[in-house]
């Protein structure tokens, strides 16, 4: 397969369906689309051209290793050890805190000139365009997917979301989903990130909802049977394209009635 170059990337994006000023919510899987000139650069030029100044990217910065050992962020670390890193991990600064395992081009996409950070210590998301200050902002501690965060403000501006190269696995609207639907067993957990307060360096105990995703393929699969998911080719890798807002209604009913 010959490299493929930016023309293709918007050409790919065109077919799927992204546009002029649109709102996307966006997760990336370098690795499985093939050799891009430019790499993660190339992407991203393409996303933001191709929305424009009047459209807005948005793509997850996680970094959920600023978290307790206890989670198993930290599995390769003996417990013996474990208050050592709560005592030592760094505190989140937006400016410089790495993404863990969200992919080249959000790593690359956190640092890109006019992008903005939010707040949160271990879920963070990055913006650009039109709308990224108003995504960014706020995120609360407890409040890490439900309505008032990033996730919950793209329903509002009804955004859509675009997997390339990934499953819906990784589809982090859905979480907004966990946090609207009633389903057996939902509950709250106790976590843990290192934050700046007051100038100092803290533990930080915070409260947020429980939720893994593990049912997310098979949410998007019934999805996928019965409203629009517009699809393109990006060398070895599909792209999808959706309604934010189908997609959190529809998986809001589908938890309630398979979730156990």
């Amino acid at each position: 397969m010959r490299p493929i170059i930016k023309k293709d990337v918007t050409e790919a994006l065109e077919q799927a369906g992204v546009s002029k000023g649109q709102v996307l919510m966006v997760h990336t899987s370098m690795s499985s689309i093939g050799y891009v000139c430019g790499g993660a650069q190339t992407i991203i030029e393409a996303l933001t051209e191709t929305v424009g100044p009047e459209g807005t990217v948005m793509m997850p910065t996680q970094s959920w290793k600023n978290l307790d050992p206890a989670d198993g962020v930290h599995w390769t670390v003996p417990e013996e050890y474990w208050q050592i890193i709560r005592d030592n991990w760094p505190a989140y600064d937006k400016r410089i805190t790495p993404t863990n395992t969200m992919g080249a081009v959000a790593e690359m996409f956190r640092n890109w000139p006019g992008t903005l950070r939010s707040d949160h210590p271990a879920r963070s998301v990055a913006a650009w365009g039109k709308f990224a200050e108003y995504l960014t902002s706020d995120h609360d501690l407890s409040n890490i997917f439900g309505d008032g965060s990033p996730i919950g403000r793209l329903y509002e501006l009804d955004a859509k979301v675009l997997l390339i190269g990934v499953g819906y696995d990784k589809n982090t609207s859905l979480h907004l989903a966990d946090v609207r639907a009633g389903y057996p067993g939902k509950h709250n957990c106790t976590e843990y990130s290192a934050v700046m307060e007051n100038g100092a360096r803290v533990w930080k105990e915070y409260e947020t909802l429980f939720v893994d995703g593990e049912d997310f393929e098979r949410i998007g699969t019934d999805f996928e049977k019965n409203h629009k998911v517009q699809k393109s080719v990006l060398g070895n890798a599909e792209l999808r394209f959706m309604s934010q807002r189908e997609l959190v209604d529809f998986a809001v009913g589908w938890i309630e009635k398979f979730r156990r």
